[in-house]
């Protein structure tokens, strides 16, 4: 097969090997994007952004293939003349070639199933699953037929490299590659530079705004995207957002969460502390706070009429304090988890739990255990994952997970932990311990059993483990959260204990949108068998920031609190939700979203719940400084060391406000 003149010079060199790879790297790129296309068919915007989307991602994958032909480049370079024409060198060019064949389709099935679950290229979440081996290859093993792939993959690179041969391109490679060390030098060097100047040049930031965020993300290229986010995980608010003057975002934001009556005291105006008084005698129950994974609101008929998932969640809520309007800051459990322990906007770059001098943090655990409580942190799964159990250890709270407990205390796991039943059989235990040592208890209780490979133990509910997928999980889910609840019953504890079901975030972040606002609504129920909080309905715009505040607030607490969030039932004027990603932050109030996205960018958008679709609209200036302040102080405290659990002076300072 002919190649115009000037690639066939190209191809008749020692580094026309590097070209072969190049082509090949942009077919499989191609053809990955093309096949996620036709995957999101209903999804995507069929309009003049898609040639776009194709047009963008061609650059993104010319720079991606650049950079990771520059080790075939130096291989290529440093190889002696001689080192590719005999038959070993041959039979060892093609065997690489197979292999590289065989490593490209393996990406992009990779790509597939990374699609298949969050409904974009790779990004921050694949990171960390590179790091977290032993769970994500274990769910890996649970979840897919290995065998197959690998043997799909394998076949699939031995017809393509056969079909590539056929081209006669190998050929032509392979017989005019013994080039002499000074020319072989020349030219690596320039194969080497243009490529990685290329790529260090081109940002991920340099993408187009795209309409439909399904567009935006096939305009990605799943490997760059991949190192994108390595080098990202970590984003200077500063540096990256539009940002107010300091003393202006602490004076804005100081004015918006005294919106729930607390009063502003301490000498550092750079801060949120302030004293937040209640009235009535204070109570102090038990709390057993159960997180569940990816537990999204449309799974309850109390949000989606149709589902039939969730009937001792449905039950529950008759007898509860339900919120139906409660909204998960972003997409992953870790920030789930900080937002509800810290009361914290997500910040952008990874969560908190994952960063250092992320110790002795102003948390709930921390106003907990000024009044004498026990807290623990109970986790189905080895608790090292995405730094669980440093974050909670050096916040105070004792670890329970997987690690820590005996083997008989586990009937039935998975890659990620033991299922429900056997986490909420250790609660009961730690809670019987507690309550003979005569201290009342806090108990942040993670889940994993909702969470692919969706296996569970059999018997249990109407649905076969694995087959049934999320279904299965979600109503098992379901069934342990009424057992527990049946089984504490019989406890002397129950009556004076509160149980709250929160989801960590929903289980699908995938949208059309830049912050599709209908996948962050998750339910919050919180049910006190001994009537300390009367059930009922809360419709008020609720975020998780707010969870820790609120609870308290129920409980008539007067306290010094750091919280950016507030209790929603005392709350004046309309309510709000803070919802994110690692790099997008959002406000969300009064049907309108304000969203922060690199490089200092503000976008507004008028939301619709009944087609979620954003609309675009004119800058409102005052919700736009509102969510820059949020999330600008929020990340100058935690850069500082502005957000510290309350020192002895500050403890002595919130006695005295209280007498006032």
């Amino acid at each position: 097969m002919k190649l115009p003149p000037f690639l066939q010079r190209r191809l008749a060199s020692r580094h026309g090997g590097t070209l072969l790879f190049i082509g090949l790297f942009l077919a499989v790129a191609l053809g990955t994007r093309t096949a996620l296309l036709l995957k999101s068919a209903g999804e995507v915007g069929w309009n003049a952004s898609l040639p776009g989307a194709f047009a963008c991602g061609f650059v993104y994958d010319l720079a991606a293939a650049g950079l990771w032909s520059l080790p075939i480049t130096l291989l290529l370079t440093l190889l002696p003349a001689g080192g590719l024409t005999g038959r070993r060198g041959r039979g060892l060019a093609h065997l690489t070639g197979v292999l590289i064949t065989g490593g490209l389709l393996f990406t992009a099935v990779a790509e597939w199933t990374f699609w298949d679950e969050f409904g974009v290229r790779f990004n921050f979440i694949a990171v960390d699953y590179l790091i977290y081996t032993t769970e994500v290859v274990g769910n890996i093993r649970e979840s897919y037929n290995l065998p197959a792939i690998f043997g799909g993959v394998a076949l699939g690179a031995v017809v393509i490299y056969a079909l590539g041969l056929r081209t006669g391109w190998v050929g032509q490679w392979l017989g005019t590659a013994g080039a002499p060390g000074r020319a072989r030098l020349k030219a690596g060097l320039a194969w080497f530079a243009v490529p990685l100047a290329f790529g260090l040049l081109l940002d991920s930031n340099h993408l187009p705004a795209f309409r439909n965020d399904y567009n935006r993300e096939l305009a990605k290229n799943g490997p760059w995207s991949f190192f994108a986010a390595f080098r990202n995980n970590e984003l200077e608010f500063a540096k990256f957002y539009p940002t107010l003057d300091g003393p202006e975002a602490f004076r804005r934001i100081r004015t918006e969460l005294a919106r729930d009556g607390s009063r502003t005291f301490g000498p550092k105006p750079q801060g949120t502390l302030r004293y937040i008084r209640n009235e009535g005698p204070e109570l102090r129950p038990n709390i057993i706070q159960i997180t569940v994974e990816s537990l999204s609101a449309e799974f309850l008929s109390t949000f989606h009429h149709a589902s039939r998932l969730t009937p001792q969640l449905e039950e529950l809520a008759g007898r509860s304090l339900v919120f139906e309007n409660f909204y998960a800051t972003g997409t992953r459990t870790d920030r789930g988890m900080e937002a509800l322990t810290l009361g914290l906007p997500p910040t952008p770059g990874r969560s908190i739990i994952k960063r250092p001098r992320n110790g002795n943090m102003f948390s709930l655990g921390s106003v907990l255990r000024s009044r004498g409580y026990d807290t623990a942190f109970i986790y189905s799964g080895y608790g090292y994952f995405d730094n669980m159990n440093t974050f909670f250890g050096n916040n105070g709270y004792r670890v329970i997970d997987r690690a820590t407990v005996a083997k008989e205390d586990i009937t039935f796991a998975n890659a990620w932990g033991a299922c429900d039943g056997d986490l909420y059989n250790w609660t009961l235990r730690e809670a019987d311990n507690a309550a003979a040592a005569g201290k009342p208890f806090h108990f942040f209780v993670m889940t994993t059993s909702n969470h692919r490979p969706y296996t569970y133990p059999e018997g249990k509910i109407d649905l076969p483990s694995k087959v049934s997928g999320r279904a299965g999980a979600v109503k098992y889910t379901d069934y342990a959260i009424g057992q527990l609840i049946r089984d504490a019953s019989a406890k002397p504890w129950f009556k004076n204990t509160i149980f709250v079901i929160v989801a960590d975030h929903c289980a699908s972040s995938a949208g059309k949108t830049e912050l599709p606002v209908q996948n962050y609504h998750i339910p919050l129920i919180i049910y006190a068998p001994g009537g300390q909080i009367a059930p009922g309905r809360v419709t008020t715009l609720t975020s998780q920031v707010d969870f820790a505040p609120t609870l308290l607030g129920l409980l008539n607490w007067s306290y010094a609190t750091r919280f950016y969030g507030w209790d929603v039932t005392r709350a004046q004027g309309p309510g709000r939700a803070l919802i994110g990603t690692y790099q997008r932050l959002g406000l969300y109030r009064d049907g309108q979203l304000n969203v922060l996205s690199p490089v200092r960018h503000a976008g507004q958008f008028v939301y619709d719940p009944a087609t979620f679709a954003l609309t675009p609209q004119a800058e409102n200036r005052e919700l736009r400084d509102t969510t820059i302040a949020y999330y600008q102080t929020a990340s100058y405290l935690y850069q500082t060391g502005g957000y510290p659990a309350l020192s002895a002076e500050e403890l002595a300072a919130e006695q005295a406000a209280g007498r006032r």
